[in-house]
């Protein structure tokens, strides 16, 4: 949980020309509804932007959540954005469409989690809390 607070703060991501937002808007709400504070970019973001949004929000997980394909390109990029702008401490979760393979090998890169289209949301939250517990305090 973030220092500051005793809520974890979670920001939410469409990145790139990926325009379906209704399974995101759900994984929000029910973490909202969990009791987190939770940011929705919106749709058509680029990895910079939402890296820089998950910087200066000071966010415990930055939620990323692919349908296009483009996830093997564009996660690997968070990642070193990540890196390189000193918040590593992030914890970088992955969702949507994406083969087990694909979601195996970018764990191997560093994401803590990759929740596919069928997690129901209740696994949702209890992975994101205990990501944060596990991570402990920043």
């Amino acid at each position: 949980m973030n220092q500051k607070t005793d809520v974890i703060r979670v920001i939410m991501a469409k990145v790139g020309l990926d325009g379906h937002d209704r399974g995101v808007k759900v994984v929000a709400r029910c973490l909202r509804d969990a009791g987190m504070d939770v940011i929705y970019t919106g749709l058509h973001r680029t990895p910079d932007e939402v890296v820089a949004a998950a910087v200066q929000e000071d966010v415990d997980v930055l939620g990323v959540s692919l349908l296009s394909g483009a996830h093997m390109t564009i996660i690997p990029r968070m990642i070193d954005q990540l890196r390189e702008s000193g918040a590593g401490d992030i914890i970088l979760v992955a969702g949507g469409v994406m083969p087990d393979e694909d979601a195996e090998v970018l764990k191997e890169m560093g994401v803590a989690e990759v929740l596919l289209q069928d997690t129901p949301p209740d696994a949702i939250v209890d992975t994101i809390r205990r990501l944060v517990a596990e991570r402990g305090p920043r």
